[in-house]
């Protein structure tokens, strides 16, 4: 059981899309680093073959929300839904991947088909903040790329979006084998088995 409250937990859910607000308007979107604690880790898998992980604060900043998301100017990610846990004091957040570029075809926006969500673990510092412990993502890989050739063949990509795209692979910091992987796949906390609620047939 946790000591947050649903309150407490939804006053800081508040703050965090409000910094995703300030940073999609800036392209950096390492200003949101403080919401996450000094040891929190932050994945997601790629393909079975290839994860993404950053360990602490520093490697969030400068990779997961850094080099990952450099490029993806105009891009926003907003949340349609949220779901909180107080008990176990998780969020869960689906959110839909848009390009800000608008496909001329049919005069919206290019987007990733499909779900994509970030399942957050929060706790309270020692100082009494709370923050996000842990953070894993998901989304279709196969679309994503779907979406990001058709963006490529409208010509309207920006050159920031064609640098970064030409980043990817095991030799770009926080792509692991799964095997490698500095942290788990599922959280922490999950992995030990603190929240099953099912137990194995």
């Amino acid at each position: 059981m946790t000591s947050l409250t649903r309150a407490e937990i939804e006053g800081f859910w508040e703050t965090w899309l409000q910094v995703n607000r300030d940073a999609e308007k800036s392209g950096d979107w390492r200003v949101m680093a403080d919401w996450y604690a000094e040891d929190a880790t932050y994945g997601w898998m790629l393909t079975p073959d290839e994860h993404f992980m950053a360990v602490g604060r520093d490697q969030i900043r400068d990779w997961a929300i850094g080099i990952e998301m450099d490029g993806f100017d105009g891009w926003h990610y907003d949340y349609q839904a949220t779901v909180i846990d107080e008990k176990n004091a998780m969020i869960v957040g689906f959110w839909k991947q848009r390009s800000g570029i608008t496909n001329d075809e049919t005069g919206k926006e290019f987007e990733v088909p499909g779900l994509g969500g970030s399942w957050f673990g929060v706790e309270r510092q020692a100082g009494g903040e709370l923050k996000f412990s842990w953070q894993r993502d998901w989304f279709d890989f196969g679309a994503m790329a779907h979406t990001m050739g058709a963006v490529l063949k409208s010509g309207k990509a920006p050159d920031t979006l064609h640098a970064r795209l030409k980043v990817f692979g095991l030799e770009v910091p926080g792509h692991y084998r799964p095997e490698d992987l500095p942290s788990t796949v599922w959280p922490p906390p999950v992995e030990a088995g603190e929240f099953v609620t099912q137990d194995p047939a």
